[in-house]
C-alpha cells in the first residue's frame, strides 16, 4: 500500500494513524505507543494527538467495506495519529535503522501530497480566471454577432415618388 494512501485528514491536519506508521517502521503498534509514552515530552500536540471515538469510527468505516466491526475488532483504545513532524520524531524514538530509513519515504509522501494540493489550488485559480474571461468575452461576442447581423440585413430602400418635383 503506498504511503500516500495512509495519509488521512483529521481536524484539518494531514496525519498517519499509529497502526499504519508502525507497519511502515516495521514494529508493532503497541511498541510504537510505548516508545511515544516513554518520550511524551517529544510529542507536542502539533506532532501527535489522540483521535476521538467518532473520528476513529469514521476512519475505520472509510477504510473498510463493512461498517459492522467483527468480534475482537472493536475500538478498545483511541488511536493516535502523527503529523509530518511526529513521524520523524517517532522514527527517532524508535531508534531502529529501518524506522529511520523509512522516515525518509514518509516525509517524501507528505511533501508530494502538499505539492499536489498546491498544484490543485493553482489550477482552480487559473480555471476561475479563465471562467471570468469567458463570461466577459461572451458579452463582447454577442455584441459582435449583433453587429454582423445588422450588416447582413439588406439596407432599407427609400421609395422615390414618381413624378415631377417642384
Amino acid at each position: 500500500m503506498p504511503i500516500e494512501s495512509m495519509i488521512v485528514s483529521v481536524r484539518g491536519h494531514r496525519v498517519i494513524p499509529a497502526s499504519d506508521l508502525a507497519s511502515i517502521y516495521g514494529v508493532e503498534t503497541r511498541m510504537l505507543n510505548q516508545a511515544v509514552k516513554r518520550n511524551h515530552e517529544k510529542f507536542p500536540s502539533d506532532f501527535m494527538f489522540q483521535m476521538t471515538q467518532i473520528e476513529a469510527e469514521t476512519l475505520i468505516r472509510s477504510r473498510s467495506q463493512t461498517v459492522i466491526l467483527k468480534r475482537g475488532q472493536n475500538i478498545k483504545y483511541l488511536p493516535y495519529v502523527f503529523t509530518e513532524y511526529g513521524t520523524i520524531m517517532a522514527a527517532n524514538v524508535l531508534n531502529s535503522p529501518h524506522a529511520i530509513n523509512m522516515s525518509v519515504f514518509v516525509i517524501r509522501a507528505f511533501v508530494r501530497l502538499r505539492h499536489t494540493i498546491i498544484t490543485q489550488k493553482e489550477l482552480a485559480a487559473k480555471l476561475s480566471e479563465l471562467e471570468r474571461k469567458v463570461v466577459s468575452h461572451d458579452g463582447h461576442i454577442k455584441s459582435l454577432f449583433d453587429a454582423i447581423r445588422q450588416l447582413m440585413e439588406p439596407p432599407a430602400t427609400k421609395s422615390r415618388r414618381i413624378g415631377f418635383k417642384t
